[in-house]
């Protein structure tokens, strides 16, 4: 199995799940993970767990792609535009950015509860996905 990105994402007998860091002295938690200083400007700590994000969350804003991104992205032939949301995880309170299978943005709201998912882009590698919370 291929990654678009290694290191930010993983897929197990769970499904898939993101990766991110907490600092083990303030909890502030972001995503991608990372080593190192905190980035709370407020902490000084300089030790990141590295956590599993949680798997939902609710749309903070969206949009989508009615044009191919230039290269090095390598898109579908032809072009079908992509649905992309900004998503505030449970729990952690952080909003990540990514792409939206099976949904488009005139079926999206703000607020509306989306879950992690997998896709292949057009290259083939997989990256993270949300989708219709089940």
């Amino acid at each position: 199995m291929t990654f678009a990105i290694e290191g930010w994402f993983a897929i197990d007998e769970d499904g898939v799940f993101l990766l991110g860091a907490r600092c083990a002295t303030c909890g502030t938690v972001c995503f991608p993970p990372r080593s190192g200083l905190c980035p709370n400007p407020r902490c000084e700590e300089t030790s990141m767990e590295e956590i599993r994000l949680p798997r939902r969350g609710r749309v903070w804003s969206y949009t989508n792609a009615c044009y191919p991104p230039p290269a090095p992205y390598v898109a579908a032939e032809p072009y079908v535009p992509v649905t992309l949301a900004a998503v505030e995880l449970d729990q952690v309170g952080i909003v990540v950015l990514g792409q939206v299978k099976g949904l488009t943005a005139a079926e999206l709201e703000v607020g509306m509860e989306l879950e992690l998912t997998s896709g292949p882009l057009a290259d083939g590698p997989l990256v993270w996905m949300w989708e219709r919370a089940s």
